[in-house]
């Protein structure tokens, strides 16, 4: 079983990598539930791991309902991620009233062709996952990254169940959301092809001064800790789900 690890810097795909994962999802904007990261992470990213590299393209925060201008920066932020040696691409596009936009995904997917491509938790935001589950095997995505509709894996398992089954061999179902070391045989036994963690940790930043009343983000996590993909944490889920 794959285990994919969502990570923010070069320090989180180290440890992903060495701790046994099989791919990473790279992402920017922390704050806004992942985003699309910087040309210069994504290349030194690639310099320093050898396992594959999906980033992440959403050009915002919010929902999933793009105008031309987004959907434009995406093609533009694909075309990085393929130049700069990616193995993958994150993506996925909703109409107004939460069904997925078959003919605007499936272009952004032949776009990033000879990239796959994974269709992220968006999923989570349509009224019907199997309806939805059809629409993003017609897009020509690889994958699709879901908590089963509910706010953790766990919850959602009984979804993730039907989806495996339902997907056949036509699609992967990747299980994300609350997933860690204690769950992961169980999310393993419904069927699931991989899973999807952060494995996050916090620890000190390295400034020491701090205005007492200032805070950048405005919500945890804040400028005074650092989030990164925890070692320890990689290899407990990666033995958890190991063949004995």
């Amino acid at each position: 079983m794959t285990i994919e690890v969502c990570a923010y810097s070069l320090e989180s795909c180290m440890n992903a990598q060495v701790g046994g994962a099989g791919r990473i999802e790279l992402c920017g904007g922390l704050g806004e539930g992942g985003t699309t990261p910087s040309a210069g992470l994504i290349e030194m990213v690639r310099e320093h791991i050898q396992i594959k590299i999906f980033v992440m393209i959403r050009p915002r925060g919010g929902d999933f309902v793009y105008d031309f201008f987004e959907e434009e920066i995406m093609k533009r932020d694909i075309a990085m991620a393929k130049k700069l040696g990616a193995d993958g691409v994150v993506l996925g596009i909703l109409l107004p009233d939460g069904q997925v936009d078959v003919a605007r995904t499936k272009a952004l997917v032949d776009y990033a062709a000879p990239m796959k491509v994974t269709f992220h938790r968006a999923f989570d935001l349509t009224p019907d996952p199997i309806k939805a589950l059809k629409a993003v095997i017609e897009t020509g995505a690889e994958r699709i990254l879901t908590s089963g509709q509910k706010p953790n894996a766990l919850e959602g398992i009984k979804v993730l169940e039907q989806l495996a089954k339902a997907a056949g061999s036509s699609i992967e179902i990747m299980a994300g959301g609350g997933v860690n070391h204690n769950n992961a045989a169980e999310l393993k036994d419904a069927g699931v092809h991989s899973l999807h963690l952060t494995a996050k940790s916090f620890r000190p930043g390295r400034q020491k001064y701090f205005p007492a009343d200032i805070s950048m983000a405005g919500e945890s996590p804040d400028e005074r800790s650092v989030m990164y993909s925890d070692l320890g944490l990689v290899e407990a889920i990666v033995s958890a789900v190991a063949d004995k």
